[in-house]
């Protein structure tokens, strides 16, 4: 963990606990060690921070690049661990930087939808982070926020909850095929759709007596 993370992050738990009464379900499922790739739905700009303080491995996120034009605030969120990624295009230098990220034993953060939901629902998710997981053969540990209410605002809950990792094994992705990164990210927001019934009171009915 960079010196700048641990100092923002010391600051910003007291913080977040306060302004969102943070919930956090599941810390115990983030690896100790070794790289994975972290992936959540996306609602607001304060997720990388909820996130953050949600559990303790520094993220390394992928972030658009609008957010770099600044020059200040692109050198703090790159010295914070975010890199861009062009959206809607095949950003080779991105996913080269996602993989390094996980070959170096680090934890990458990717918004599996691919942009925030303006409703607070979960979206269709993007195949990016399958892709990633195919190539570095990392395990995708699946994560929920949800917010009373369903959107993000301060002084109200946010609950964020942690899923057990998923081995690329499991997603079916020992072949490199888009039907493969298609069934892949449709499990991982499977997890994620799951978190978000629990979190938000509704039942998950068993297997065979689903409709």
């Amino acid at each position: 963990m960079t010196p700048l993370y641990a100092i923002g992050r010391v600051i910003l738990i007291p913080l977040v606990k306060i302004l969102f009464f943070l919930k956090v379900n599941g810390k115990g499922n983030i690896p100790k060690n070794g790289g994975f790739i972290l992936c959540s739905n996306h609602l607001s700009n304060f997720d990388p921070v909820l996130i953050g303080v949600a559990q303790r491995r520094q993220l390394f996120f992928m972030a658009k690049s609008e957010l770099f034009r600044n020059k200040f605030f692109g050198w703090l969120i790159r010295k914070l661990g975010a890199f861009p990624v062009e959206r809607g295009a095949g950003d080779g230098k991105a996913i080269n930087t996602a993989e390094k990220i996980i070959n170096e034993g680090k934890t990458l953060g990717i918004f599996i939808e691919g942009t925030r939901s303006k409703t607070g629902e979960l979206l269709r998710p993007k195949a990016g982070a399958a892709m990633i997981a195919q190539q570095t053969k990392a395990d995708v540990v699946p994560v929920c926020i949800t917010p009373k209410n369903k959107k993000i605002r301060v002084f109200s809950k946010v609950t964020v909850s942690i899923g057990k990792p998923i081995s690329y094994e499991q997603l079916g992705l020992e072949e490199s095929s888009p039907q493969a990164y298609r069934n892949a990210s449709k499990m991982i927001m499977g997890r994620i759709t799951e978190m978000r019934m629990i979190d938000s009171g509704k039942k998950i009915l068993p297997e065979g007596n689903k409709k």
